[in-house]
């Protein structure tokens, strides 16, 4: 190689070795790589900014749109409502969560499905009189194991595909190219999880986080000629609530107390519960509640809804608060928010909370202002869990949100039109019909994982350009004794390591470079190498840092890092098993001539 190779090589490894040991974010680590290679000469500015128009990224950014309104519009609810039930064991819990949640995530980027589920999975787990904590990993898993399913699932398989079609030229893989491979391992991880989950997983049945924090006040109100009009308290589902309960009843000045089940409705009465944190997303979804407009009670925590907000939110492993006091993080001035409790492995920690010192994981109680929400979609110190002011469902396009999905399935695996019109057009219709609103639209686009991949593109051209990825090849290839099946061991094993400690995105990224050369290399069939890949990438189960989802759970189903690796290494071990034995069946891995 020449200078440039090596350049290139050594810009790669201070990536990596930046990403593991450090908690800079992948979006400035891999900035920092595109200006380098640009400033350098290395790449042209063209080549530099091509990840910025990849079919695959904008894909990405579509997905997104289309995720929100299905959120927005109550759609995922109306599925949750419908699918999940009463049963009564665990397995049979597993068993209700894994269909429905697995067919989501096939078709919707898996974060925000865990992100919907989250605290509609917490109230019913304790309507069936489950722990969380045995739920909670298992939502997460099939999360990531359905997003394995098409190429939509997750926005590493399409990415993986863009950089695919860009660096060889190929028409790229359709919609359920990957299905093959990944429905065997999604069901294979539910037996596992069926079988092995709920003897080995914590049972945290007294899992209250923030019960003993405070109990405050909500007021809301049924909707005018809404669906609870008529129907008593009992009927309207009100009854019955977990952790909140009703305690009067404010119609037209007149308050009706000690209300009883059989309270018949009207429209425009208001509404006040007492109860929890958990308890006030659930009720803010129920068809026919919506806020009070009226918010004159200066003593409820509720009130100025205009000026702050009570946000459940969980430290992301790149935040700067990380191992610091609350006390010396300034959370009011740096944040512009208060934080009221902590919760740690499911418990909150009790005594000065000023002398907690933070950790990745931790599950926060805040009061902040509105601006909080809207700047961690932008600034990754947080993983938000529940905003306790987020706009009503749209109930009543529920069903057209499921209709846009389906077009946009049917269209793109009959090849109608291509998978990136398909979104685009998805995306355009969830905002022109009201599914979602511009601005849902827009907070749903996440920056730093766009920008994440869109800059990782520059560091795998670099790699192709430069003759690295053919110098690593040819090692490789050498190392291998030229065997195909050894290669494609090697091929998932190394994604996989990668994965676990930086980014899976990026472990993507810059590994298909390096495989296209060793499979041309080796006159082999590239498409196994390619959708080891993409399951690899995916496969990330034995901590709670791998993968965004699991991080996501790990404060709700108040596990402890261990919890992760008892459940985790045994799937990522069946994944990696079913996955190599499947694609060694099924495809040919010498290339024909």
């Amino acid at each position: 190689m020449e200078w440039q190779g090596w350049f290139a090589l050594g810009l790669c490894l201070m990536a990596l070795l930046t990403l593991i040991f450090t908690r800079v974010g992948p979006h400035l680590v891999m900035m920092a790589a595109l200006v380098i290679l640009s400033v350098s000469g290395i790449l042209t500015s063209e080549e530099a900014l091509a990840g910025f128009s990849n079919s695959g990224l904008i894909t990405v950014a579509a997905m997104f749109v289309v995720a929100a309104g299905m959120h927005a519009s109550g759609a995922i609810d109306l599925l949750v409502n419908r699918v999940l039930g009463r049963p009564v064991t665990t397995r049979a819990a597993i068993s209700r969560i894994f269909f429905p949640v697995a067919l989501l995530s096939g078709f919707i980027n898996n974060t925000p499905v865990v992100a919907t589920m989250i605290p509609a999975l917490y109230t019913w787990s304790r309507k069936i009189g489950i722990a969380p904590s045995k739920l909670m990993i298992p939502l997460s898993y099939t999360a990531i194991l359905g997003g394995t399913l098409t190429l939509i699932g997750t926005s590493t398989n399409l990415i993986v595909n863009g950089q695919y079609q860009m660096l060889t030229g190929e028409a790229g893989f359709s919609l359920f190219s990957i299905t093959a491979v990944g429905l065997p391992v999604a069901l294979s991880g539910f037996l596992l999880m069926w079988l092995y989950f709920p003897r080995f997983l914590p049972d945290h049945t007294q899992n209250e986080v923030f019960s003993n924090l405070r109990e405050f006040t909500l007021e809301v109100s049924v909707a005018h000629h809404g669906p609870l009009v008529g129907k008593t308290v009992e009927e309207a589902g009100l009854r019955h609530l977990q952790r909140v309960y009703l305690v009067e009843i404010d119609r037209n000045g007149t308050v009706i107390t000690a209300v009883s089940s059989e309270e018949m409705l009207q429209g425009g009465d208001r509404l006040v519960f007492a109860g929890d944190t958990d308890a006030i997303s659930d009720l803010l979804r129920i068809n026919g509640i919506v806020p009070s407009m009226d918010d004159d009670h200066s003593q409820v925590l509720m009130t100025q809804r205009a000026e702050r907000r009570l946000v459940e939110a969980v430290v992301s492993p790149h935040c700067g608060a990380i191992g610091h006091a609350i006390r010396d993080t300034r959370f009011r001035s740096q944040y512009g928010a208060v934080v009221l409790a902590v919760a740690r492995n499911g418990e909150r920690i009790k005594g000065n909370l000023g002398n907690i010192k933070l950790q990745a994981g931790d599950t926060l109680l805040l009061e902040a202002r509105p601006a909080f929400v809207s700047r961690q979609r932008y600034n990754k110190d947080f993983l938000l869990i529940n905003d306790l002011n987020t706009e009503s469902p749209r109930h009543e396009r529920a069903y057209l949100a499921w209709t846009i999905l389906m077009g946009i399935i049917v269209a793109a695996g009959f090849e109608i039109v291509s998978m990136l019109n398909a979104s685009l057009i998805g995306a355009g219709l969830m905002i022109v019909t009201g599914c979602c609103s511009v601005a849902q639209a827009q907070k749903s686009l996440d920056l730093t994982v766009i920008i994440t991949i869109a800059a990782s593109f520059a560091l795998g051209m670099a790699l192709q350009k430069t003759g690295v990825a053919e110098f690593i090849a040819e090692n490789i290839v050498d190392l291998s004794g030229g065997s195909p099946w050894l290669l494609l061991i090697l091929t998932y094993l190394t994604v996989s390591l990668l994965t676990e400690v930086i980014t899976n995105n990026a472990a993507a990224l810059l590994m298909l470079p390096i495989v296209l050369e060793i499979t041309e290399k080796a006159d082999l069939n590239n498409v196994p190498f390619v959708l080891a890949i993409m399951m690899a990438a995916s496969a990330s189960f034995a901590t709670p840092l791998g993968y965004q989802t699991n991080l996501m759970v790990y404060g709700p189903g108040g596990y402890r890092f261990s919890d992760f690796l008892k459940v985790g290494v045994p799937m990522n071990v069946l994944t990696a098993v079913v996955t190599i034995v499947v694609l060694l069946i099924g495809w040919p891995l010498v290339a024909e001539r």
